[in-house]
């Protein structure tokens, strides 16, 4: 099991992965996604967030929080807070937030080795939640998924 420094959610029934540096914006991207969806009547639901637990079982990225924050998630200017989630997600997606200047025009999903499993990942700006919010919409829209 391996600990990264990251938050993930669930969408539909679809784990995301967002990872990135300290204060690149993860938070901020997975509450304006779950609320995005919300929003919409799709269940999006928060797995952990600033510290995961990650590992493969049976080929697939599993993640979930440290008991000591489950269903904690830390918003921007105002601490830790409670929020419903889920215990555990298996990792379908990985965001990545990059400096803008990293970011390429136009990217392929491809796969990244993540705790031994292979998980598409996209790259979009830090800290940049109205850019980015449109194109990781539409990567989880391109899962072959159900929202509902």
């Amino acid at each position: 099991m391996l600990n990264i420094h990251g938050t993930a959610l669930l969408v539909g029934d679809r784990g995301v992965l967002i990872i990135g540096s300290s204060g690149a914006g993860k938070t901020t991207l997975a509450l304006a996604l779950i609320d995005h969806f919300s929003m919409r009547g799709k269940f999006s639901r928060l797995v952990g967030d600033d510290q995961l637990f990650v590992e493969s079982r049976a080929g697939r990225l599993v993640a979930h929080a440290p008991s000591t924050i489950a269903g904690l998630v830390e918003i921007p200017g105002l601490g830790p807070r409670a929020l419903p989630h889920e215990p555990a997600a298996i990792i379908d997606l990985c965001i990545r937030l990059a400096p803008a200047a990293g970011v390429q025009r136009f990217q392929d999903e491809a796969p990244e080795d993540i705790a031994g499993c292979g998980v598409p990942v996209i790259v979009v700006a830090e800290r940049d939640v109205t850019a980015a919010l449109p194109a990781v919409v539409a990567s989880v829209k391109n899962l072959s998924f159900r929202l509902d």
